[in-house]
């Protein structure tokens, strides 16, 4: 439970569960051992946990509920992907027309609470729930997942031989099969919601880790059984138009997800290292707006110099940075920026991220030989 020091004091000293002398020794020791005041009250025993979030929830007059024992529909449940409900401590547990029910352990956490409200669309409604209820809650993501990923491995005990007789038959079934389908989706709509701009799945010994590339940072965020390995490849080899039955050597490929919610484009990589096969997706979403100057976040002294040097006849401008700090973004607002009708715009890029209106934007395809060294030679002649 998340609440001020100054408020937790308070709390504490006025029901007389500790002394004011001895609140700094206490938020001491728990800074020494890494934990939130308290949590560090909770394992010490000074006050049990059920009595510290009524208090707390009475002081917020936010209501208190218990959801250790309660069993939320997954269609709610999943509003939150996962790896959010985790990071931020916060499920959906109800949802009632336009109202979803949140599960908090800082409901004053506002900045979680605007950015559920605008990925979902719903009033949010904030509740108070103790550490322990968040993690029986949380606990339900991992048996759903759990429970497809046993679907894979019973059907993979069962298809061993066949596998071993006709591989690239047997591969293709498994990435059709519903277990590996579901499993796949979840890890992509993880992605989508998160503003991931890449998913690594990343096979190693025993286990496959699947990481998020979120403002230019990796996190880890799931890790899988090594023997699904196999059938989650597949599945993105299927939907990326890849040879399955080629293990040895990288490919690239593509495919889209488009509901009324998004469009995504996910650029696909597979790289052979040695406990497997490495696939790299770069998430692009097509259906965005290149951004304003102001929201690109420069500062006013250096939008200024990119304005003033965008006016000249001629130039060139070089944005550099890691992959997901927003390169492609800042060279597309510059691009929206100078289109006009009174001028021609052409470009030569891969992949194409955003489409815009009146710009000529050509795809490099070295399949065929269209190179960027070739696209400037047309382009200049």
């Amino acid at each position: 439970m998340a609440l001020a020091t100054a408020d937790l004091k308070k709390i504490l000293v006025d029901q007389k569960i500790i002394k004011d002398s001895d609140f700094a020794q206490l938020l001491l020791e728990a800074q020494d051992k890494k934990q939130t005041l308290a949590n560090y009250l909770v394992v010490r025993k000074i006050i049990p946990e059920d009595r510290l979030a009524k208090l707390v929830s009475d002081f917020l007059k936010v209501p208190l509920i218990d959801l250790t024992d309660t069993k939320i529909p997954q269609e709610v449940l999943k509003i939150i992907p996962e790896p959010i409900a985790r990071r931020h401590q916060v499920v959906a547990f109800k949802k009632k027309g336009e109202e979803l029910d949140l599960a908090m352990i800082d409901p004053e956490d506002l900045q979680t609470r605007e950015f559920v409200k605008k990925k979902t669309g719903f009033v949010i409604k904030p509740h108070l729930v103790t550490k322990t209820s968040m993690d029986a809650v949380l606990s339900q993501y991992h048996s759903s997942l759990k429970a497809e990923f046993e679907k894979i491995l019973t059907s993979k005990k069962e298809d061993k031989k066949k596998e071993e007789e006709e591989p690239g038959a047997e591969l293709k079934k498994m990435a059709e099969e519903i277990p590996v389908v579901r499993v796949v989706d979840t890890l992509l709509e993880y992605a989508i919601f998160e503003n991931a701009s890449d998913i690594h799945v990343e096979p190693q010994e025993r286990e496959v880790i699947v990481r998020y590339r979120i403002d230019g940072i990796l996190h880890d965020v799931m890790t899988l059984p090594k023997v699904i390995h196999p059938a989650l490849v597949a599945r993105i080899k299927v939907l990326s138009n890849l040879k399955i039955d080629e293990h040895r050597l990288p490919q690239d490929g593509r495919f889209k997800l488009q509901t009324d919610e998004y469009n995504i484009s996910f650029r696909v990589s597979t790289i052979p290292v040695f406990d497997g096969e490495k696939l790299v997706l770069r998430l692009l979403d097509e259906g965005a707006k290149a951004l304003t100057f102001e929201e690109l976040g420069f500062a006013h002294s250096s939008l200024e110099i990119i304005k003033r040097n965008l006016s000249r006849p001629h130039g060139m401008t070089l944005v550099t940075g890691p992959t997901g700090s927003g390169k492609s973004t800042t060279l597309y607002t510059i691009l929206s920026k100078l289109n006009t009708k009174g001028v021609n715009i052409s470009t030569i890029e891969d992949p194409i991220e955003y489409r815009i209106r009146g710009v000529n934007q050509m795809q490099v395809n070295p399949k065929i030989g269209l190179t960027f060294a070739i696209g400037l030679r047309a382009l200049l002649r």
